[in-house]
């Protein structure tokens, strides 16, 4: 680990000599290899899908999992509009000149050496390995045991592609953990004088134990226990169809729903409908007892809900289904069980919304609107490296811009302090 931690250390030096065009140009050569070396990441992808199967991971989890052609290319697509987008790099914040004469800028440089641990979804090694580099930065990527194939052949066609292109790419300046033993992680969290970021990406006990044992910076990518609230004042076709796109059209993401919060007053109306929609899409509700008085008792798709349900971050088909008193009942409730991830309302009333857009204390809020928008893509950021559920620092999709801090400039005639 000490090794892997000088070597990229070493590389973000060499990474702050690269010109824009420079960068972009290795981005574009490694979407072009990822495209024509498809079957061989297909061909590691399937070795890890395999052993996923054997070891029992659901069908949801599989699915974060699976690289086909479409997402193959949309990894692709992905570094992309990263090399299209501008550089984050040298842009000037601030500047100001004091009475004195001296001149001051404030201008944004790369963090430098950035660590990013997650788990399942392999997409994330071009992700972060993109947004990183075009961004100045040095990357250690440790993904999940689970696509330990996948993550290695995705890197090293990158890799090889960057070298191909440009003769003086930085040697280190991706790089794959290559063992799966806890204990590195733990080593290379300690090397304050190498490291100066981790991001750790996945469920609650990961982002803890990382951030128990890390003694360099932590932006947490916490689980996502996102909300739609249903209000009195909804148009019912309306949530039912984004209902259903935050909850069936990818589960096993972090931006997908968990909770349906539903204004106890359009229950009888709009609930019953509702359960039968996500009940043709094998969705299993759990719901407290206000909601089970409107569905239908035995149906073996309907189960109470306990009060772990309204904490829990699924990533399967499954959603908690509770009642509340109009729009303040919704914002307490995501206030108090949610994680700050991606909260929606759906209603016509504009006061209504208005006031959940302001007290909802989430990355993201949304009114009329599916919570599968948090992404960096969505967003316009091209790839993104995580959706941060911290408060200091970056917040929400995490782009280039969040991926670089920066300094200031003093350029002067002379000037001394008094």
């Amino acid at each position: 680990m000490l090794a892997l931690a000088q070597q990229a250390k070493s590389a973000s030096r060499a990474l702050a000599r690269l010109s824009p065009d420079e960068k972009n140009l290795c981005l574009r050569a490694m979407a072009a290899a990822l495209e024509n070396e498809a079957p061989a990441i297909q061909a590691a992808n399937a070795l890890d899908l395999a052993a996923g199967t054997a070891s029992g991971l659901s069908a949801a989890l599989l699915d974060r999992l699976k690289l086909d052609g479409k997402r193959i290319a949309g990894m692709a697509r992905g570094l992309r509009e990263v090399a299209d987008l501008p550089d984050p790099v040298g842009r000037i914040l601030a500047e100001r000149t004091r009475p004195n004469g001296l001149q001051l800028q404030k201008i944004s440089t790369p963090i430098g050496v950035v660590v990013i641990i997650y788990e399942s979804r392999p997409n994330v090694t071009a992700d972060a390995a993109s947004l990183c580099f075009k961004s100045g930065n040095a990357t250690i990527l440790r993904g999940g045991k689970e696509a330990l194939h996948s993550n290695q052949a995705i890197a090293q066609i990158m890799l090889a592609a960057a070298r191909a292109a440009l003769p003086t790419f930085p040697e280190n300046a991706i790089q794959v953990v290559a063992t799966t033993d806890r204990d590195a992680i733990r080593e290379l969290l300690s090397l304050t004088a190498y490291v100066d970021l981790c991001m750790p990406r996945g469920g609650e006990g990961l982002i803890r134990a990382v951030a128990e044992c890390s003694k360099v910076p932590v932006i947490k990518h916490y689980k996502g226990v996102c909300h739609v609230y249903v209000d009195a004042a909804a148009d019912f076709k309306m949530a039912e169809e984004i209902v259903l796109n935050a909850k069936c059209q990818r589960p096993g993401v972090c931006n997908a729903l968990e909770t349906l919060l539903v204004d106890r007053a359009i229950a009888p109306d709009f609930l019953p409908a509702m359960a039968k929609l996500l009940h043709a899409r094998n969705v299993e509700l759990r719901v407290d007892p206000a909601a089970a008085a409107h569905l239908s008792a035995g149906h073996p798709l309907n189960k109470p809900a306990t009060e772990d349900d309204w904490y829990a971050e699924y990533l399967d088909l499954i959603l908690s289904v509770r009642l509340v008193d109009g729009v303040q009942g919704a914002i307490d409730h995501i206030n108090h069980y949610g994680s700050a991830h991606s909260d929606s309302i759906i209603t016509r009333d504009e006061a209504r919304a208005r006031q959940f857009l302001a007290e909802v204390d989430s990355a993201a809020v949304y009114w009329n609107a599916s919570t599968r928008f948090t992404d960096g893509g969505e967003f316009g950021m091209g790839a993104e490296i995580g959706i941060s559920t911290d408060k200091i620092g970056a917040r929400g999709p995490m782009g280039l811009d969040e991926l670089t801090t920066y300094k200031w400039l003093g350029i002067g005639t002379g000037q001394v302090r008094a």
